[in-house]
């Protein structure tokens, strides 16, 4: 893990040496100055010469000068190290979530994830910071003035280092449980999250049903769990902390007394004994550090295993070494043998053999669960059938980056997801290069024309947080004039009038229509009606085919789609 965290500090090489050869000056002129004050009382005063005290007086400030410009460097070169670190892990965290499949999403609450990427990475910039350079500056500390309080007096000296083995009990005592209760605040973050994003999304749920104080309670549950582990971190914290300050404050009590009997004996002078117990001081700065680290690193370092976690996540699905990039296809389909399922032991679909044509249109059908929706979320690679293969004009589709694949896929669904926003945004996500005149004529192709000329905006005009100022059909013909601006060869339309009133259903087929032209098309559905016309009727049952023809030749065999079709006809009074 630690080789991994170094790994980021490579792009700035610069910067950190910078950081860190600042900090080390810094830290050996505070050294310097104990022994500064000891010839100061010792040697300077003595001689009652005042032009020497106030050149060494000067002398002095001009360390302090220096040593304000190192701390200056330190700490906003060195911050500037730290975020540097931060933003590129934030960066690769959100990269490595556009790799991950509809399988990962699946199985992860959306809460969790915008914690990884957020909350888990807050503490990071300031390890990264303050990490190496504490660690050696503190050693360094350490070291340099045990050395020189041996120097000036060899028996106080042994007395201060008896503190030493006191603080790595304390270190390594607490440090260990910091970290792991850190991890655990950060999943309770998440399990925040996850509550509000629910709770803010499904408002109109909530308040629809009246149930403002059952989630009151949830929300009250989260809280006080991460009030309660928050608070664990807080007894950790104050026990190494109360520990380090007791154990150091014994110690400057022992020294002052066992100093002042060294003064009075005369085996120790008067310069001496200050700068000793300044030197004392400078001991122990190291121990307060160690004590903010404490409390710091584990932050980070849990942050950093999460963030780990999520980067060791393998994509299931990614493309091969030598998958070729495809152009424009015809969008000839082809199925075989496939067989696939979300669950080990429970199939979704078995040894599926199903051929398409290019520019036919087929539709699929069947009781909800019957795997309609899976047969499609197969073609573009949402998810990998298990065994068998899917061709696209004779290519699998698994010799195809997945970029190339999906650009020759269309896909409209029954929940439009829509971004927050303008219009003119939203539909240009079907081709992120299209000119002004294309989305306006993907606009008028999709009859949204009408209404894109009613608003005062126009285009501009923001739609809300997923589309919430815009009607179903609305946001229904948005979604199909994005397909008409990436105008791809295969189209997948995944029960997409389902939701809507008659009138609108009638208006949005007909754009849907025009969509398909000239197009391979895919079509889900469960309103018989909408796909009479289409060249072959797929129906989907236990986890099979097991009907397929024109809605003609379907109605004559007197199978489920018969039944189906009864049944629909029987439910509006058309029988």
């Amino acid at each position: 893990m630690i080789r991994r965290f170094f790994e980021y500090y490579r792009p700035w090489k610069g910067l950190f040496l910078l950081d860190f050869c600042c900090a080390v000056l810094s830290g050996l002129l505070e050294l310097g100055f104990p022994i500064a004050v000891k010839v100061f009382v010792d040697e300077l005063l003595p001689t009652q010469q005042w032009i020497m005290i106030m050149l060494a007086a000067a002398g002095l400030l001009f360390i302090y000068v220096v040593n304000t410009g190192l701390m200056a460097v330190v700490v906003y070169w060195g911050h500037m190290l730290g975020i540097n670190i931060e933003t590129e892990m934030r960066r690769r965290s959100f990269d490595h979530l556009q790799k991950l499949s509809f399988r990962f999403y699946d199985d992860n609450k959306t809460g969790h994830l915008v914690a990884r990427v957020t909350k888990d990475l807050e503490e990071i910039g300031e390890v990264a910071h303050h990490g190496p350079e504490d660690l050696f500056i503190a050693v360094m500390t350490f070291v340099g003035a045990l050395a020189l309080m041996f120097w000036i007096d060899p028996e106080l000296a042994l007395i201060t280092a008896a503190v030493i083995p006191l603080v790595a009990w304390v270190t390594s005592r607490y440090g260990a449980r910091m970290t792991r209760n850190w991890q655990a605040i950060y999943r309770r973050v998440g399990d925040f999250n996850v509550r509000l994003e629910e709770n803010i999304g499904g408002m109109r749920v909530v308040q629809a049903f009246g149930n403002e104080d059952h989630e009151r309670g949830l929300f009250a549950q989260d809280n006080d769990k991460y009030r309660q582990t928050k608070l664990a971190a807080y007894r950790i914290m104050a026990a190494s902390t109360s520990l380090s300050y007791m154990s150091m404050r014994l110690i400057q009590l022992i020294v002052m007394i066992a100093g002042s009997y060294f003064v009075l004996t005369g085996s120790l002078t008067n310069g001496g004994f200050v700068s000793f117990l300044l030197l004392v001081n400078v001991f122990f700065r190291p121990i307060d550090k160690i004590n903010s680290v404490i409390e710091t690193y584990p932050k980070g370092i849990a942050g950093f295993q999460r963030y780990l976690d999520l980067l060791d996540t393998d994509p299931d699905i990614a493309d091969k070494p030598d998958a070729k990039a495809v152009q424009t296809l015809a969008g000839n389909i082809r199925y075989e043998g496939v067989s696939f399922g979300y669950d080990a032991g429970r199939p979704v679909l078995q040894d599926i053999n199903l051929t398409i044509g290019a520019g036919d249109t087929v539709a699929f059908v069947g009781p909800s669960g019957a795997g309609k929706t899976t047969i499609c979320s197969l073609l573009p690679r949402f998810y990998e059938c298990q065994s068998g293969s899917i061709t696209i004009d004779g290519i699998d589709i698994r010799d195809m980056t997945l970029p190339s694949l999906r650009s020759n896929i269309g896909i409209v669904q029954q929940d439009v997801f829509l971004f927050g926003g303008s219009i003119r945004d939203n539909i240009a996500y079907g081709r992120l290069d299209a000119s002004k005149s294309e989305i306006v004529e993907a606009v008028r192709r999709a009859r949204l024309d009408g209404l894109v000329a009613s608003l005062p905006d126009g285009l501009e005009t923001i739609v809300g947080e997923r589309g919430v100022k815009l009607s179903g059909g609305q946001k229904q013909r948005l979604a199909i004039a994005r397909i008409f601006l990436k105008n791809p060869p295969i189209l997948i339309l995944d029960e997409a009038t389902s939701a809507l009133d008659t009138q609108t259903e009638r208006e949005i087929q007909a754009s849907l229509a025009e969509l398909s032209e000239g197009r391979t098309t895919l079509v889900i559905a469960h309103r018989l009606a909408t796909i009479r016309h289409a060249d072959r009727i797929v129906v989907i049952a236990d986890a099979g085919v097991i009907e397929s023809g024109t809605h003609g030749e379907l109605i004559v065999r007197g199978g489920l789609y018969s039944q189906l079709d009864s049944t629909q006809l029987g439910s509006f009074g058309l029988r």
